[in-house]
C-alpha cells in the first residue's frame, strides 16, 4: 500500500499529523510525586512562617521568680514596698510579726529612732518623753514609766539590729504608718506619705511584666477594674503598683482613663513647745578662762548697750565619762539678775583635748550623765538658759548629736531652762547637723556666721563678708522658723601677714593655678587695735561693696598685711540682714573685742 493509500478519509494530503509523545506510567509517577513534595515544602514553608509570626507577636506566658525577683532568698524574709517603691532590703518575719532592720526605718520611716549598737538600747524621743527599749525584751519605758507589748520589740540577728514593725507604728504619730502583709511572695507594703499619685483602672484581665514588652516575663495578673498606681509612664509600656504591692510594667492600653488621686497623710503632726521670748534676743558671748573673770562682770555689762543675754564660757566636757569642768558662779547670775539680764551659760567640747567627744555622745550611759550634769548646774545656779556649743564633729555623730539634743531639751523644757544651739553657716559637710530637727527640740538656732576664712583655710579673706553671711542665713531659714534663728556676728577681725615665697618671682610652669607666690598667717584682734595698727602705718581703708566691710592693706618690714575689718559699718550690714528677715536677735562673739560705739550701732537694730 503507497502513501497516498494510507492517508485517512479528509486529511489534507500535503501535511503529515502531530504525535503526543507516549509516556511510561512510570514517569507520571515521578512528576505526581515532584509535585507533591513541592506542595509540601510550601506548606511546611508557610506553616513555619504563621508559626514565627505567631511565636513573634503573642504575649510569653513565662512567669518570673518572684521570690528572686523581690529578693527573698530564706523563709523568713519578706519583701519591703514603703509608698510603691520596692526597697533592696528585706524583712523579717518573726513570731507573726514584722521586723525591719533599724536602717531602713530610720531612712524610710522615721528617723527620730535612734540605735545605741554600744549597749543595744534603743530611743525614742517625742516632745515630752524619752522611750527606751533593751535587746530581747517585750517591756519598754517612758521616760520612767514601764509598759508592755506582746512581742519582742528588739532583735539582734548576726550584726544587724530588727525593730518590731508594730513598735515603729506605735512610736510615730505623724505621719502615721499603716502595712499589710501578703504572701506568693512574702511581702509587706507599707504606706506613710501623702501626696498627690497617679492612679488608673485595668480595663480588662491582663498581666505586669518585668519589663516592658509582650516577651518580658509576667509578675502578676491583674483583674478588670484593680486600681494600679502609675510609677513611671512610658509611651507603651507605665511602671506600676499593684494594691498588694506587685510591681511592674503594665501595657497602656489595657489601662483606663489616668486620673490624679490625692492621698492625705494620717495621724496627728506633734506639738513641740518652744521657750521663746517675745523680744529680740542680744546676747554677748563672755569668755570667761578662771574664776576671776567672773568678777568682771559688773564692768562687762556697764560697756555694752542692748544686752538682754550674757552667754559665759563656763561649762565644757571634762571626761568620757560625761563630766563636765565648771566655772559657773551663783553672784555672776544674780547680779545679771538683778540687771534685767538673763544668763545662758555655754558648754564647750574643745577645751579638754583627750576627751574623745564621739564615745561620750555614742554611748547612752555617759550621755544621760552627761545630760544630767548639765541639768544639774543649770539648776544649781538658776541659769535661765544654756548655749549648746560643740564643734568640730565627724558625720558619723551626727545621729548621736541629735539624739543629745533631744534629750537635753526634754529636761530644759522641764525645769524651764531655753536651750540655745550653735551651729556653722550651712555646708555639705555640715548637713548631719539636721539644723531642721534640732529646730523642733531647741528653742533658739545661732548661726555662727563668721570664720569665713581662717589660719587653715587655703587662701586669706573675710571673716564674715555680707555674702558669706546672707548666704548662711538664707540656707539656715530652709530649715529653722526665724522665729527661733539668730545671727551670731563677729567683734573680731583677721589680720593677714603674708611672706613672700623665695620663688615667688620666677616664672614656675609647674606652677598650679591656685598657687600662692606667699605663705600667710594670723591674728585675731579687736576693733580699735585694728585701727590702730593701719593708721599707724600710714594706710587708708576703703569700702569693699562686695564684701559689705572696709578692707586695707600696707606693708612693713618686707611683709604684706591686708585686713578685712569688722567695725561699726559691717555690723551694721549684717544687723540689717537680721532685721531683715524678722530674726529672733543677734549674738556677738566676744564681748572685748568691740569699742563701745559698735554698742551705738546695735542699739539701733534690737532695742525693743
Amino acid at each position: 500500500m503507497t502513501e497516498m493509500d494510507r492517508r485517512r478519509p479528509g486529511q489534507n494530503p500535503g501535511r503529515v499529523p502531530n504525535r503526543r509523545p507516549i509516556r511510561s506510567k512510570k514517569q507520571q509517577k515521578n512528576n505526581n510525586s515532584v509535585i507533591v513534595a513541592a506542595v509540601f515544602i510550601v506548606v511546611v514553608i508557610l506553616i513555619a512562617g504563621i508559626s514565627m509570626l505567631v511565636k513573634k507577636y503573642s504575649p510569653s506566658k513565662e512567669r518570673v521568680d518572684v521570690n528572686a525577683y523581690y529578693n527573698i532568698q530564706n523563709e523568713d524574709d519578706m519583701a519591703i514596698i514603703v509608698n510603691n517603691e520596692r526597697l533592696e532590703d528585706v524583712a523579717k518575719y518573726w513570731e507573726g510579726h514584722v521586723y525591719l532592720e533599724y536602717q531602713t526605718v530610720h531612712d524610710y520611716l522615721n528617723q527620730r529612732f535612734y540605735w545605741d549598737a554600744n549597749e543595744n538600747i534603743l530611743r525614742y524621743v517625742t516632745p515630752t518623753d524619752v522611750i527606751s527599749a533593751n535587746v530581747g525584751e517585750q517591756s519598754y519605758t517612758v521616760t520612767k514609766t514601764s509598759e508592755n507589748t506582746d512581742y519582742t520589740i528588739v532583735k539582734v540577728d548576726g550584726e544587724q539590729m530588727y525593730i518590731a514593725l508594730d513598735f515603729v507604728q506605735k512610736c510615730t504619730e505623724y505621719p502615721a504608718i499603716s502595712y499589710m502583709v501578703y504572701e506568693k511572695p512574702n511581702r509587706v507594703k507599707i504606706e506613710n506619705k501623702g501626696g498627690k499619685v497617679e492612679v488608673a483602672e485595668a480595663k480588662r484581665d491582663t498581666e505586669i511584666r518585668q519589663k516592658g514588652g509582650i516577651k518580658s516575663p509576667i509578675v502578676a495578673d491583674v483583674e478588670k477594674g484593680s486600681e494600679v498606681t502609675i510609677l513611671e509612664s512610658g509611651d507603651n509600656w507605665s511602671k506600676v503598683c499593684t494594691r498588694d504591692g506587685m510591681i511592674g510594667y503594665m501595657k497602656n492600653s489595657k489601662m483606663g482613663e489616668t486620673q490624679e488621686k490625692k492621698v492625705e497623710a494620717k495621724g496627728e503632726k506633734p506639738v513641740f513647745n518652744h521657750l521663746l521670748k517675745n523680744k529680740t534676743i542680744s546676747l554677748g558671748w563672755h569668755q570667761v578662762t578662771n574664776q576671776e573673770g567672773n568678777n568682771r562682770v559688773a564692768n562687762v555689762l556697764q560697756s555694752t548697750k542692748g544686752i538682754n543675754v550674757l552667754s559665759p564660757t563656763w561649762f565644757y566636757l571634762n571626761d568620757n565619762n560625761g563630766n563636765i569642768y565648771s566655772l559657773a558662779n551663783r553672784s555672776y547670775v544674780d547680779y545679771c539678775h538683778q540687771q534685767g539680764v538673763e544668763v545662758w551659760a555655754l558648754i564647750s567640747n574643745l577645751e579638754n583635748p583627750d576627751v574623745d567627744t564621739t564615745y561620750v555622745l555614742t554611748h547612752t550611759s555617759t550621755r544621760d550623765y552627761l545630760v544630767n550634769q548639765i541639768i544639774a548646774a543649770a539648776i544649781e545656779y538658776n541659769l535661765d538658759g544654756i548655749n549648746l556649743d560643740f564643734e568640730a564633729l565627724e558625720s558619723e555623730v551626727g545621729d548621736a548629736y541629735i539624739q543629745f539634743i533631744r534629750e537635753l531639751s526634754i529636761k530644759c523644757e522641764n525645769n524651764n531652762i531655753v536651750l540655745s544651739v550653735d551651729n556653722y553657716v550651712p555646708s555639705a559637710y555640715t548637713a548631719f547637723y539636721n539644723r531642721s530637727e534640732q529646730a523642733l527640740f531647741a528653742d533658739y538656732v545661732i548661726i555662727m556666721a563668721y570664720d569665713e576664712h581662717t589660719r587653715v583655710s587655703e587662701d586669706i579673706g573675710p571673716v564674715a563678708s555680707i555674702g558669706f553671711v546672707k548666704e548662711g542665713v538664707e540656707n539656715t531659714l530652709k530649715e529653722v522658723p526665724a522665729e527661733q534663728t539668730i545671727l551670731g556676728m563677729p567683734f573680731y577681725t583677721r589680720v593677714w601677714e603674708l611672706t613672700p615665697k623665695e620663688d615667688a618671682g620666677e616664672d614656675v610652669e609647674s606652677a598650679s593655678e591656685d598657687y600662692l607666690p606667699y605663705t600667710f598667717t594670723c591674728s585675731e584682734e579687736g576693733m580699735q587695735t585694728v585701727e590702730n595698727r593701719y593708721t599707724v602705718n600710714g594706710a587708708q581703708a576703703t569700702w569693699d561693696e562686695s564684701a559689705g566691710q572696709y578692707y586695707v592693706e600696707y606693708e612693713n618690714g618686707g611683709k604684706t598685711y591686708k585686713i578685712w575689718i569688722e567695725n561699726e559699718a559691717s555690723l551694721e550690714e549684717k544687723l540689717k540682714v537680721m532685721k531683715e528677715n524678722s530674726l529672733a536677735g543677734a549674738a556677738y562673739w566676744k564681748i572685748g573685742f568691740e569699742r563701745n560705739s559698735a554698742w551705738d550701732t546695735i542699739i539701733k537694730y534690737v532695742n525693743n
